[in-house]
């Protein structure tokens, strides 16, 4: 028996081909669209951080006149004091209007980015997830949203506030002391450099820390979502193993972010501050000499610290705009992807409601993952309104791949399908999939209640018809066991149903869906043979109406189909009901000597 391994771990997700080098900051623009809409409590925002500048910069001025005055008239004194407090209380009011108003924002437009990226995925085709991973996904729409939250919801305010005080501040030093500003200006380019050489760094390690931690997600949603076969087949330490080793090298990318940013934090900070402890001294010997008074240094000493405080907190918070860069190009890639599937610019209207021709002609297939080898070539086949057709043959020989491309989760490279005379490519696709009622091989329940499962196939159904179509489901007497009947929790992914009762609630909301097509797909592959003779008999009343497309490996459950279409190897090789497929020979007479005997030998 061939072994299987782990995948290989790439060798980093950020240098990974597909991967489009960093556009820098300027990736944040692409936030624009989902700001706009609310540019008026932008504005506000805005005028509370300008005003909250505005007053930090008053503030030095009114402590040079108590420092200049302290020796003046009580009354005087009192004055300069009650001004301050005046001052402090605007700068409290404005700060806490700009907190409310940024973050606000900030929540605001991160929702609205999350939803239009769910929205788009949500509706994208099975060829999208092919070369992408769900928990990569989730990570973006969780992990890099919340980076874009950091950034817009507070560290864009305090750069633009702290823009503003170095840009106020510097010209408030020069009208203090020109000499002294000169003294502090030679220190600019000292500091730009290693932001800019350093910042460099910090941005592509962000990206790749971001990668890495995208990956780790990915793992851990797979290997969770399978825990149960993990265990089976004692592959917990191997998977214990690849996720520690993916988690270490998000870890050491993060690590390695962190000291970069840690050494161009402690270098900017010790040139500012040495810049500052010189121009102190060279002021010290100007209030020696007379030519400038204390209250002059003391003012020119907080705007100085001010102007310092700023450059540092510019530099922190370059950091995390350039992960947010990077973040926001992360979560553009989805948002930009093209689908292979898409909706026509002038879609036809689907065919009215009732039961309805299914026609395939010169239908040829390919996965864009196996690209020389065909699914399907040059299938043929029409299946008439109110008819039902079974399509049986050996595993992989197309009978799942029709059922995929009636749903367009994939268009034929040669060939066309249609739909009550219809190309599939000329409907939109939401319109198409309501006229299909689906039961998959492995039904998929939802982490909520029996009922809410079964009336996902229409919404707006009563409790009354929910009940009816479970039924007609064999679903309803273990319903009622349970302990709040149709109102209990099932788990995730129905953990606490049975794997028939999992698929007898997703035969109940196809029958809930009612439309003209009903596509079955092993629908009762997991069904004893009491529940499947009884949801047989529901499915075998159903199908009176509706034009029905059955694929099953159990031939007994396709015997009283009106006509019978076998597969092999992507191509039809036969068709007819089920004796005169019997009475041929061939592969279908060899499937079911081969069921109906070993069922025989069974009993």
């Amino acid at each position: 028996m061939a072994q299987t391994s782990s995948p290989a771990l790439p060798a980093s997700p950020a240098a990974s081909p597909d991967r489009a080098p960093s556009r820098r900051v300027a990736a944040l623009a692409a936030l624009w669209p989902f700001v706009r809409p609310y540019r008026t409590t932008a504005v506000l925002a805005l005028i509370a951080l300008v005003l909250t500048a505005a007053v930090s910069l008053v503030l030095p001025l009114a402590v040079r006149r108590v420092v200049d005055n302290f020796g003046a008239a009580e009354v005087l004194l009192d004055r300069y004091f009650a001004g301050a407090l005046v001052i402090v209380g605007l700068l409290a009011v404005g700060t806490a209007l700009r907190y409310y108003l940024v973050t606000r924002l900030g929540e605001r437009v991160v929702a609205d980015i999350r939803r239009a990226v769910f929205d788009r995925m949500i509706g994208m085709s099975p060829a999208v997830f092919e070369r992408l991973m769900t928990g990569e996904v989730l990570s973006r729409i969780t992990t890099d949203t919340t980076l874009i939250l950091s950034v817009l919801g507070s560290s864009i305010s305090v750069a633009l506030r702290n823009a503003l005080i170095f840009l106020g501040g510097m010209v408030l030093l020069i009208a203090t002391s020109a000499k002294l500003t000169g003294l502090v200006l030679l220190l600019v380019p000292a500091v730009i450099v290693p932001i800019v050489i350093l910042g460099r760094r910090v941005r592509r390690l962000s990206r790749e820390n971001q990668d890495w931690i995208a990956a780790s997600s990915g793992a851990a949603s797979e290997t969770l979502l399978a825990a149960p076969t993990v265990q089976a087949f004692t592959a917990e330490q191997a998977t214990r193993d690849r996720f520690a080793d993916l988690t270490e090298r998000s870890f050491d990318s993060a690590r390695r972010r962190i000291a970069v940013r840690a050494v161009m934090t402690a270098i900017v900070i010790f040139l500012i501050f040495s810049g500052v402890v010189g121009v102190l001294w060279v002021g010290a010997r100007d209030v020696a000499s007379g030519s400038m008074t204390i209250g002059q240094l003391v003012q020119f000493v907080i705007y100085a610290i001010m102007v310092a405080g700023a450059v540092g907190s510019l530099t922190e918070v370059w950091g995390e705009v350039q992960r947010a860069a990077g973040a926001t190009e992360r979560l553009l890639e989805l948002l930009a992807l093209e689908d292979s599937v898409r909706d026509p610019d002038r879609p036809r209207p689907a065919p009215s409601p009732s039961a309805v021709e299914v026609r395939l002609e010169g239908v040829t297939f390919r996965y864009p993952s196996r690209p020389d080898q065909a699914a399907l070539h040059g299938v043929d086949l029409v299946v008439r309104p109110g008819e039902t057709v079974a399509l049986v043959g050996p595993s992989g020989s197309g009978k799942s791949t029709v059922i995929q491309l009636l749903q367009r989760f994939w268009d034929p490279q040669e060939g066309r399908i249609t739909l009550g005379g219809v190309d599939l490519r000329d409907m939109q696709r939401e319109d198409l999939r309501r006229q299909i009622a689906l039961v998959p091989q492995e039904p998929v329940i939802f982490a909520d209640t029996a009922r809410a499962n079964i009336r996902f196939g229409r919404p707006d159904a009563t409790d009354e018809e929910v009940e009816t179509a479970a039924r007609a489901a064999a679903a309803h007497d273990f319903l009622s066991a349970l302990p709040q009947g149709y109102d209990t929790y099932v788990g995730e992914r129905g953990v606490m149903l049975s794997g028939g009762q999992k698929q007898r609630i997703a035969i109940a909301r196809a029958i809930l869906r009612d439309a003209p097509l009903l596509l079955l797909d092993e629908a009762t592959s997991a069904l004893d043979a009491e529940s499947e003779r009884a949801v047989q008999q529901a499915v075998d009343q159903l199908a009176r109406t509706r034009t029905t497309l059955i694929v099953a490996h159990r031939l007994a459950t396709v015997k009283r189909a009106d006509r019978i279409v076998v597969m092999e190897g992507g191509r039809i090789v036969a068709e007819g009901t089920h004796d005169a497929l019997v009475a041929q020979g061939g592969l279908y007479a060899r499937l079911a000597r081969l069921q109906f005997t070993e069922g025989l030998a069974a009993e």
